[in-house]
């Protein structure tokens, strides 16, 4: 299976049933999933807004799992006439990702695109959302305006 950037930690989860339970009760371990649209290299607000605390985090040793996604296929969303750009910057954010102090030992880096179960699981939440329910939304009335 090779989806993810680490060696050590490999997606889906699906492999480590031993990580998805909490040892002796059937509570799910404390999880974090996060990420990045590859649009451009991560600045210093990057930095200061989300990736130190991704840091913090993962160095805590709170969490049973933290995986951080290089969410290409959100940023075809609006880069659509430019592919190229967000295929090139997938690897840009990864070595920002790691200059930051993220370990692909502690934190499973990957790229959505590499994981076809997230665009099945996309598919189907799509049909779920009726087109009046998304124009209620703000976020979304936001990029129509």
């Amino acid at each position: 299976m090779g989806y993810a950037i680490t060696s050590e930690k490999q997606c889906p989860v699906a492999d480590k049933p031993d990580l998805r339970k909490r040892e002796g009760n059937n509570q799910m371990g404390k999880i974090i999933l996060t990420g990045d649209r590859p649009t451009g290299r991560l600045h210093v607000g990057h930095y200061a807004g989300s990736l130190k605390r991704r840091v913090e985090l993962q160095n805590s040793g709170e969490y049973d799992e933290i995986y951080i996604m290089i969410a290409d296929a959100q940023a075809l969303t609006d880069n659509a006439d430019n592919p190229e750009k967000v295929r090139q910057n997938i690897i840009e954010v990864a070595l920002d990702y790691l200059a930051c102090g993220l370990e692909p030992e502690k934190s499973v880096l990957f790229i959505q695109s590499q994981i076809p179960e997230l665009c099945e699981m996309t598919f189907y939440y799509m049909d779920l959302v009726t087109v009046s329910r998304l124009q209620r939304n703000p976020t979304v009335k936001a990029r129509f305006r």
